[in-house]
């Protein structure tokens, strides 16, 4: 049984270790699809389970991007985690 895009994403996200980040495009490409970034942003919104760390996804020109708990505590998450130091 293979995996839907939305279970490969999820499943990539949860591998990304901490102090780390990848792009939406990363993990698209991982996934693959590789210009479904969007589509990967989306899957990600709507995840509420907190073993997936989706606060280490963030935008290929190194803006933080969106967060489904505020984009406030994706910085502070990532600054804890030492991903990110501003």
């Amino acid at each position: 049984m293979s995996l839907s895009f939305t279970q490969k994403v999820l499943k990539i996200v949860s591998q990304i270790p901490k102090g780390k980040t990848c792009t939406y495009q990363q993990v698209a490409q991982e996934a693959g699809s590789p210009r479904a970034y969007r589509a990967v942003g989306n899957i990600l919104h709507k995840n509420h389970n907190p073993a997936i760390p989706c606060h280490r996804v963030i935008c290929a020109n190194g803006t933080l991007g969106g967060y489904n708990k505020g984009r406030n505590k994706k910085q502070a998450l990532l600054k804890k985690e030492g991903a990110i130091t501003s």
